[in-house]
């Protein structure tokens, strides 16, 4: 079950996790394979049945459909398009409390920073 989309912490103005994790997805969700949507010229292969959006497959990590500044005004350039993994991400969840900690932004109004999880054990880069 998806946890509740946390009202506090606004995609818009974060992109950390576009700027943190690996984005892999199963090759036919790109635009190559029927019914695919994640633009091909967009991606690397990861294996024979995953790819990764270009940008994620490297530190620094910076998926290359993020516009904008990591923690000030951003965007997805394929949000419509963007893969299930992208979608799988809320805010407030798991991932984006990691992604924000990660780039030293708060978990939200009044929230823990980076220090805050560093010290209850919870900070760290994921790939």
């Amino acid at each position: 079950m998806t946890p509740p989309m946390d009202e506090a912490l606004d995609c818009q103005q974060c992109g950390a996790c576009c700027a943190v994790f690996r984005v892999s997805f199963y090759w036919a969700e790109a635009d190559d394979a029927r019914g695919g949507s994640v633009p091909v010229a967009l991606t690397r292969p990861v294996g024979p049945l995953h790819r990764c959006m270009a940008g994620t497959e490297a530190r620094p990590v910076r998926c290359v459909a993020l516009q904008g500044d990591v923690g000030g005004a951003v965007a997805c350039g394929i949000y419509a398009q963007r893969s299930s993994t992208c979608r799988s991400v809320q805010p407030g969840d798991a991932q984006c409390l990691k992604a924000r900690a990660a780039h030293g932004l708060e978990s939200g109004p009044g929230g823990i920073t980076s220090a805050g999880l560093a010290s209850s054990g919870h900070a760290s880069a994921a790939s």
